[in-house]
């Protein structure tokens, strides 16, 4: 699993063929033979992954020297800027370094700097986002959305695990263990799960763009990589849960490089196929422990496609070849994930999910933008915008435009055909669990195929660029090359090597211009926030929870802070009715065709709290100035 795609197929100069191979000549001597490090397949898999992960962390441990207060506003303002300039500082001499081999220095050098810089992109990308969690999360040893929600059950999850209680029903048990080992080891044992949730997330946040830069290094060259692994992680990281779009984000280039593998079995050795059949179940069993959500949608287009990349036209003995290496595969996976294999069995039909929010009452159709349970003022009146051409918004006709591409050029692709095999999967699945919700009263996290099929539209969108410059290259050199002059004549090339380089180094500036803007996008939105309805009351509730020896974090707002909750998980009580979240009381009935029950408020309700939290902060201030001066 350490093969990357190389820079450059073949050999290069005047003396390479047509099929990219050296013309015949002297047989060198072992010394002169002897190739370069830079130029060994591993070793540059090696240093990628290096350099990738201590960038993603090593701006995360920089940040730790932000020092604002994360609650007032004009401190996260000038916490945001100081990432900016850190990533500047680090980022502009790497990419100056990286224009100035386009311009000046030999191909060789250059595709070396080029596959160090894109790798260094892709770490500080979700180092930037995970800085940016330590920086709104400064002064609490607590994790995002401290013991509430989601948080709160992987705490008590965790807590659970720590007392032997074994796995938590039918959610994937890896992350909730790996809270209660290292809370286990970091805080002595004291069960302090939410200690380790608040550096896991950031852990996880950090690596997420190097993990999805290396996973699809394995199928394309750096700059295409890059293209599609900085963009998903930026748009799909989820700091509370950063470990569910993780599987996601590497899984899809898994599954073609599995594929790709299943299609050449006829052409490789049966060691080969073990090796890499046993590896990538190992790995497959391993992202089902940590998250299993993606396989279910994934799933329908991985069988399809498999049925259509199985070598049935090769022989028998490609068949068969095949057919254990799917074996293997299988049964690898099928150890690895075989506790939570049966938990699902077990317990999935008594395991339905009922919980509603805004992406459930909107149009099915848009899966082009998401929005989580506080989704604030926005009603499905209101979300989503519609766009100028039929709902459409420019964006969105731009991205079907690359996808168009993507299956018009590049079909041959396996990554095109796989990612469109899940696509088309993912979405019958999508349209049969929202069709069958109002009458079996469930809605199976259908939404959250949302993700993974944006996901492949991108995937596809950029495979389409990939193919359009390969393709539209090739046709101006076979069309416009002076006649009598052969295509291994480097001085006869229409388009010069330089220029391809100066180009693609131009490309990479963009897409770190493109990162550091999303990823400070993608920070603010977790900044501290009072206001219920927006993500930044998760790094607030962080700031009100009392640290280990009782007292409040150091910026806390309040007080009088919570108390730490050392619960074990139990499974709630199952409702009979989809339970509306969002949905005032009022309107249950139009929307949900059902009363709400008591504990829901009405307007009159939010109305009469407002008025009161109003009136509450003008007798403060009335009171702040009566108050002698000192």
């Amino acid at each position: 699993m350490t093969h990357l795609a190389p820079e450059v197929v073949g050999t290069s100069g005047p003396a390479q063929g047509r099929t990219g191979t050296a013309a015949p000549g002297p047989v060198p001597s072992s010394s002169t033979a002897r190739r370069p490090w830079t130029s060994r397949r591993r070793v540059l898999a090696l240093a990628e992954a290096v350099v990738s992960l201590t960038a993603a962390l090593g701006y995360m441990l920089l940040s730790r020297h932000i020092s604002v207060n994360p609650i007032v506003r004009l401190g996260q303002v000038s916490g945001l800027a100081t990432l900016q300039q850190y990533a500047a500082v680090i980022g502009l001499p790497l990419l100056a370094l990286l224009l100035y081999t386009a311009h000046r220095g030999a191909a060789q050098r250059h595709h070396l700097v080029k596959r160090l810089v894109c790798a260094v992109l892709a770490g500080l990308a979700t180092g930037v986002i995970a800085g940016g969690v330590v920086a709104a999360l400064r002064g609490t040893p607590h994790p995002l959305g401290g013991q509430e929600g989601d948080p709160g059950v992987l705490i008590d999850m965790a807590n659970s695990f720590l007392h032997h209680e074994g796995m938590s029903g039918i959610y994937p048990p890896a992350f909730p263990a790996l809270m209660a080992l290292w809370a286990k080891i970091r805080y002595n044992g004291r069960g302090e799960t939410g200690f380790a949730l608040h550096d896991l997330q950031i852990f996880f946040t950090a690596v997420a763009g190097p993990m999805a830069y290396l996973a699809w290094r394995i199928l394309l060259k750096s700059f295409w990589a890059l293209l599609i692994a900085v963009p998903a992680a930026v748009l799909f990281l989820d700091p509370i849960r950063p470990y569910s779009h993780i599987v996601m984000i590497v899984l899809l280039p898994l599954l073609g490089y599995w594929l790709r593998e299943m299609g050449r079995a006829g052409r490789l050795t049966t060691r080969h196929l073990l090796l890499r059949g046993t590896t990538l179940g190992l790995i497959f069993g391993a992202l089902f422990l940590w998250y299993s959500g993606w396989y279910i949608w994934a799933a329908p287009g991985a069988v399809v496609a498999a049925v259509f990349f199985f070598p049935w036209r090769q022989g028998a003995g490609a068949a068969k070849k095949a057919g254990l290496y799917l074996a293997v595969t299988l049964l690898s996976a099928g150890v690895v994930g075989a506790p939570l294999l049966y938990q699902m069995v077990r317990l999935g039909a008594e395991n339905p999910d009922r919980y509603g929010f805004l992406a459930v009452y909107a149009d099915p159709t848009y899966v082009l933008g998401w929005v989580s349970d506080r989704s604030a003022a926005l009603t499905y009146q209101t979300w989503p915008v519609a766009g100028e051409m039929a709902g459409q918004s420019g964006f969105a006709l731009l991205l079907l435009f690359g996808v168009g591409l993507g299956l018009g050029l590049g079909l041959r692709n396996v990554m095109v055909r796989t990612a469109a095999a899940v696509l088309a999967g993912a979405w019958l699945a999508r349209f049969w669990f929202a069709g069958h919700m109002a009458h079996d009263k469930a809605i199976q996290l259908y939404p959250r195929t949302t993700w993974i099929i944006m996901y492949c539209l991108m995937i596809l969108a950029v495979l389409g660029m990939m193919a359009v410059v390969n393709r539209g290259s090739g046709w101006i050199e076979r069309t416009l090359r002076p006649s009598g002059s052969g295509s291994g004549d480097g001085r006869a090339r229409v388009i010069p090597p330089r220029v391809v380089r100066q180009l693609a180094a131009g490309m990479v500036c963009v897409v770190a211009l493109f990162a550091t803007m999303g990823a400070s996008w993608s920070v603010n939105r977790y900044m501290p926030s009072s206001d219920v309805d927006s993500t930044g009351i998760d790094a607030y509730r962080a700031h009100v929870i009392k640290k280990r020896d009782g007292s409040c974090p150091q910026f806390s707002p309040r007080e009088n802070c919570w108390d730490i909750e050392k619960n074990d998980w139990k499974p709630g009580p199952i409702q009979d009715f989809i339970w509306c979240a969002g949905i005032v009381a009022d309107d249950w009935p139009s929307v949900c065709g059902m009363e709400a029950p008591k504990r829901v408020r009405s307007r009159a309700d939010i109305e009469r709290d407002a008025e009161a939290e109003k009136q509450a902060r003008k007798e403060a201030a009335e009171a702040e100035k009566k108050a002698p001066k000192k």
